[in-house]
């Protein structure tokens, strides 16, 4: 059974720091592609960053670029999100996917595996 944990989530003020936490189990976790999204009432849950170990890659939406980081420690079978220099719209439900499986890396439905989310809220 895979199962996708995210933790770290919180209330902070703007140029504030967070850093998220993915813990996955019962998933091929070294190799594979994963991402973080961000979804706020109202709207479609949008692609914030995605790694693929295999190749190094990183992707980021431009309102991220220079202030988050996406890695993984293979150990911990833990994907994080490092978030620097917060700003009020970074506010929002945070999850991890894994599994793409084609598609942009920002497409919600190109993976298979959810986490429930956690809470980031970012005060001006």
């Amino acid at each position: 059974q895979v199962q996708l944990v995210e933790s770290g989530g919180g209330s902070v003020t703007a140029g504030g720091s967070l850093r998220l936490s993915c813990a996955v189990s019962g998933y091929t976790f070294r190799t594979s592609w994963k991402g973080w999204f961000r979804q706020v009432p109202g709207k479609e849950r949008a692609g914030v960053a995605a790694f693929w170990p295999g190749g190094s890659l990183t992707y980021y939406a431009d309102s991220v670029k220079g202030r988050f980081t996406i890695s993984q420690d293979n150990a911990k079978n833990t994907l994080y999100l490092q978030m620097n220099s917060l700003k009020p719209e970074d506010t929002g439900m945070y999850y991890c996917a894994a599994h793409w499986s084609g598609g942009g890396w920002y497409t919600p439905s190109a993976y298979k595996y959810w986490g429930q989310g956690t809470q980031v809220t970012v005060s001006s």
